[in-house]
């Protein structure tokens, strides 16, 4: 089939690429010891760049061992875990697809068991609510970061960022989304500091637009993406409390600060009801690259694309579940759906 799509893109700020598919950053829970990455999840990313992914987000990367909350998923803090994502890169590029690694600090997702039995950190010292599926415990509950602690994590995002980049890695895109750290602070329900990180608008918003000043200002605008969820599922519809007036005091500060590169992540939810929707809302004062898009059809896809919305089309569990994605659209071919033996295989 046509679409537009499956065709080539110059992009202003990436440069050329062979398509606008995105494949979606998606934890597979698959490293090697120490939390490095392996030779089978290079061939992994590998088939997805030889089928004609433009552009590939990797997995979730903990920045630091305080910050994860998950089984077996990579780190970037070492220089040993950089080392072992040199294959990754390499194999990527050989196919003509960019790569980015997504960094990624889960703050009260984190729980001690991953930690190394560290204290969790928020915004706040409320835990999240239910039960860790990683490990079948009640979340922790995390101790809220102090205020000479914020240069601290700074600087494990810097690092990370370091070892990104020694890796060969074309960029990264830094998780801002899903209940995560930095979403942590976005949400007023989570974070009840009375700082300047705290309250206002503006203060909630101050973690993450200091963070993308700080990373544009070190390795240049066309390297750096964030991912932010204001509008997601969460076991239903969860939504920022004050979504309209958050989004137009961010979105243009991050575009003021440097900001080129943006994902509007849903998680699995219906993009319409959700990302797309938050697109809709931003694009006129948004006029640099996005992202989005999740699990559209290709005519919606392509729509999307026609109608100035998206720039390119992520996708996470049709291209986890299928290798040759590109290639079974094009041909008019079956798409296997995402099952949960599927996804306890890497291949």
């Amino acid at each position: 089939m046509k679409n537009i799509v499956f065709e080539p893109y110059n992009s202003i700020h990436l440069g050329y690429m062979k398509t606008r598919v995105v494949m979606s950053a998606m934890s597979r829970s698959f490293a090697g010891p120490d939390h490095t990455c392996t030779d089978e999840i290079a061939e992994y990313y590998e088939r997805r760049a030889i089928d004609g992914v433009a552009l590939i987000l990797t997995e979730g990367i903990v920045i630091h061992h305080s910050a994860d909350g998950y089984n077996n998923v990579p780190h970037l803090q070492t220089i040993a875990q950089a080392e072992s994502w040199k294959k990754t890169v390499t194999k990527v590029h050989a196919a003509g697809t960019k790569i980015f690694a997504q960094l990624w600090h889960c703050g009260r997702i984190s729980h001690p068991d991953y930690t190394g039995g560290l204290t969790i950190v928020s915004s706040s010292c409320k835990p999240a609510e239910g039960i860790n599926r990683q490990n079948g415990k009640p979340f922790g509950i995390p101790r809220a970061l102090e205020l000479s602690e914020i240069p601290q994590i700074f600087e494990m995002y810097i690092n990370a960022a370091d070892n990104a980049f020694q890796a060969g890695f074309d960029g990264i895109e830094i998780h801002m989304g899903h209940g995560y750290l930095i979403d942590q602070f976005f949400d007023a329900r989570i974070n009840d500091r009375t700082d300047s990180y705290g309250g206002s608008i503006e203060n909630r918003c101050r973690i993450a637009v200091e963070l993308i000043k700080i990373l544009i200002e070190k390795y240049g605008s066309e390297k750096i993406m964030i991912r932010i969820s204001p509008s997601r599922d969460m076991g239903g519809l969860y939504e920022w409390p004050d979504m309209i007036d958050m989004l137009n005091y961010f979105i243009p500060k991050i575009s003021e600060v440097g900001l080129r590169l943006l994902d509007i992540s849903c998680a699995a939810a219906d993009y319409y009801q959700t990302s797309g929707k938050i697109v809709r809302m931003i694009r006129k004062s948004w006029n640099h690259f996005l992202i989005g898009g999740a699990s559209l059809s290709p005519e919606q896809a392509e729509q999307e694309v026609i109608e100035g919305f998206l720039d390119m089309v992520t996708w996470g569990r049709y291209i986890l579940a299928n290798h040759d994605f590109i290639d079974k659209i094009r041909n008019g071919r079956e798409l296997r759906v995402m099952t949960d033996t599927i996804k306890a295989t890497l291949f």
